[in-house]
Order: C-alpha cells, then sequence, then structure tokens
C-alpha cells in the first residue's frame, strides 16, 4: 500500500491546517459517506500523532499517515490524495494493487 500526495493537496493541507511537532495529518475510514470502493464509509482526515502507522509519506517537513488499525479500510489499494479546486478541498481516489 503506498500514500500518494500530490503538490496540490499538499499545499491545502500546508494552508489550511496547523501542525505542532510531532502532529501530522491521518487518513482514516470513517462510517457514513461513499468512496469509489466503499458503501457507508467515506475517507476522514484529522491532525493527529501517529501510534503505529502502517504507511507515512513526509514532504516538506509534513507528515501524512495511515495507522495500522485502519488497515481494513486501505488494503488492497494505494491512496492517491488529490486536491478539487471546484470544492477547494482534497479528493481521494483509490488504485488497486
Amino acid at each position: 500500500m503506498k500514500l500518494t500526495i500530490t503538490p496540490e493537496a499538499q499545499e491545502w493541507f500546508k494552508r489550511e491546517l496547523e501542525l505542532v511537532e510531532g502532529q501530522g495529518i491521518k487518513f482514516y475510514g470513517k462510517v457514513y459517506g461513499k468512496t469509489q470502493v466503499h458503501d457507508g464509509f467515506s475517507v476522514g482526515m484529522a491532525v493527529d500523532s501517529p501510534e503505529s502507522p502502517l504507511v507515512k509519506t513526509m514532504i516538506d517537513d509534513q507528515l501524512f499517515y495511515i495507522e495500522e488499525a485502519d488497515e481494513w479500510f486501505f488494503k488492497g489499494y494505494d491512496l492517491v490524495v488529490d486536491y478539487d479546486s471546484e470544492l477547494d478541498e482534497p479528493k481521494y481516489d483509490f488504485n488497486q494493487v
């Protein structure tokens, strides 16, 4: 499983979220919503401190990660976090591995 953050998405996170040392941006599965691969679940994100990261990506001292506890949601897929300029928010694409 890979976690990819596009440059446009990374700029949005840098602009919109404030992190203190030791924190990162966590992606997780949450109840309600829909993704291209899950009905009834959507991708959540939060500023948090990693405990047991399954996968992590560092870009310009900014940490992005998925915890081991959320492997069930992302298993079998790479997650690409991109930016939707019309909605001014991140968008999430799942690519089967």
